[in-house]
């Protein structure tokens, strides 16, 4: 998982802080997370989920909602209504960046705040949330003795979950003027709620209501022993597991749309609309996305142009040598290839493919010499060596038939070249 900045200006003036957490490979869908009351988007749940969910391919926005993060304070929550309003910001900065966030996760108050926010965010189809209140003035019951002073304007600091926090005048205020009884009747999105019955700040009986008072799509999984913070990181995982799982249904991958159609030896790339460089190639029957890394203002969502010339010159590499070796019956049992393409300024020609190869079997060295010379016979490495020209037409590509027998022969030629 990789982990950047992703802070943006709100409509009334304030920076709120973010943190956008990349899957390692290609990004399935995004999410937008809201934390905890209290919490912040670096605790221990949200990381904890956030890391999860990349590893099944879901990239996720965690942020500070307004008065929550500022280092040596103590939180002071500017209000539910503010809460809700940062969500959509958010979901409106990701969609601007072309990774709008297809779900929306909440854990605690945050929950309520999904349910709040959902119906402003026109990409969100479905909402995850996790020890969540039903009547989000329940809270106050966690304020103890004295949070009755909120409704006549008062500061009321309290301890909720081990953790002080400062809460201002109108907070109670604003949280007595929610209906999410009526937001989740016309939801309209898929909702999933996680509760675990040992939860000693929000009980169980807060699920029932969220549950009940949906429509259909929805889904109650029980976080069984976990606490209200998540804890134990096994059960962020594993809410986290049970998040990515059932969204699939309902968000797919959002970054792939459409159907790749059936191999015809034409590869077709175009622009996705999402981020700057993102586009998405059709080949071989197959969908992939290419983009540029994030340092060149991309979205880092697949290989770029270079590496696709590095994975042709690495599978036609494995392929002859598969080839190769079943001709001659040699014991090859896998291939495999490393390829890295740099630019050595000053040199002709510039630009350099370094390929690694290692091939698993016992072979002796006779047998080993000559995989290797085949693999500097393979067609791609042949087409780069000698160059290649480029026609470029306007309109729809006047392709020559398919050279996929052409090119199965140069393998077979180039083994023949072996001996």
């Amino acid at each position: 998982m990789r982990t950047e900045p992703f802070d943006f200006d709100c409509s009334d003036g304030r920076r709120v802080r973010g943190r956008l957490d990349r899957p390692d490979g290609q990004v399935r869908a995004w999410a937008l997370f809201a934390h905890c009351f209290t919490c912040g988007k670096d605790n221990l749940a949200a990381t904890r989920i956030a890391r999860a969910l990349a590893a099944e391919g879901v990239g996720t926005l965690r942020i500070d909602f307004a008065g929550i993060g500022e280092a040596g304070m103590t939180p002071m929550p500017a209000g539910f209504t503010v809460d809700v309003g940062d969500l959509v910001e958010a979901a409106a900065h990701m969609a601007r960046h072309g990774c709008a966030p297809g779900l929306l996760i909440g854990h605690s108050l945050g929950g309520a705040a999904a349910i709040a926010a959902a119906g402003d965010i026109p990409s969100v189809k479905a909402v995850a949330t996790i020890a969540a209140p039903f009547d989000v003035d329940h809270v106050l019951k966690l304020l103890g003795p004295g949070a009755e002073g909120l409704m006549h304007g008062e500061t009321h600091t309290a301890s909720v979950g081990g953790r002080p926090v400062s809460v201002g005048a109108g907070f109670a205020e604003d949280l007595r003027a929610q209906d999410q009884k009526t937001r989740l009747t016309g939801l309209k999105r898929a909702l999933l709620v996680l509760h675990s019955p040992v939860d000693q700040i929000v009980g169980i009986e807060e699920s029932s209501g969220i549950f009940l008072a949906a429509k259909h799509p929805k889904s109650f999984v029980s976080l069984d022993k976990a606490d209200h913070l998540l804890s134990d990181p096994a059960d962020a995982a594993y809410a986290a597991a049970v998040i990515a799982a059932w969204a699939s249904r309902y968000i797919g991958d959002m970054t792939t749309p459409g159907t790749a159609p059936a191999s015809d030896g034409v590869v077709r790339v175009s622009e996705t609309g999402a981020g700057k460089f993102q586009v998405k190639v059709e080949a071989g029957g197959a969908l992939l996305l290419a983009d540029e890394p994030v340092s060149v203002g991309g979205l880092a969502s697949g290989p770029t142009p270079y590496e696709l010339v590095a994975a042709g010159l690495g599978a036609c590499t494995v392929m002859t040598l598969r080839l190769y070796a079943d001709k001659k019956g040699l014991p090859l049992e896998r291939a495999s290839v490393e390829v890295r393409h740099e630019r050595q300024a000053g040199q002709a020609p510039p630009d350099v493919f370094e390929r690694t190869l290692r091939l698993e079997g016992a072979f002796d060295e006779e047998q080993r010499v000559r995989m290797f010379e085949i693999a500097d016979k393979c067609p791609v490495h042949r087409t780069l060596e000698s160059g290649a020209r480029v026609v470029t037409r306007a309109g729809a590509p006047e392709m020559p038939a398919p050279c996929e027998e052409e090119h199965f022969k140069e393998m077979e030629e180039a083994c023949g070249q072996a001996g």
